[in-house]
């Protein structure tokens, strides 16, 4: 992962909704769909509803959410899918492996004495 990558998701990861969102995503394990048939099928990820839901307390869409959403998407953090009626979000594993890895690269900071001189 190029450095601009990290970059990016780290800009997105600065907007207070946008970091909400990816923590409720990652809290997410494997929640299944129900059809009206009543047939059960895993989905990776929560509803595009769910996440409204969750940020904004109302079980309205959000043009709001939709659009933090896209920022998570461009930004390579989020996936999201079409599935019958429901959008699906999760969170890309390969994102969070980069932040991980450009993180774990970085020099750790070396415990100096600091003496102040007045």
């Amino acid at each position: 992962m190029v450095r601009e990558d990290v970059t990016a998701m780290f800009r997105a990861l600065g907007d207070p909704t946008r970091r909400a969102i990816f923590e409720f995503l990652c809290e997410k394990c494997c929640p299944v769909a129900v059809e009206d048939s009543g047939a059960v099928h895993p989905i990776q990820g929560a509803t595009v509803g769910e996440v409204c839901c969750h940020v904004t307390g109302s079980d309205k869409f959000s043009s709001t959410v939709s659009f933090h959403l896209k920022e998570l998407r461009l930004a390579g953090l989020i996936s999201a899918e079409k599935d019958g009626k429901f959008m699906i979000c999760s969170v890309r594993r390969a994102a969070i492996d980069a932040l991980r890895t450009y993180l774990d690269a970085l020099p750790q900071p070396q415990a100096v004495a600091c003496h102040s001189q007045i």
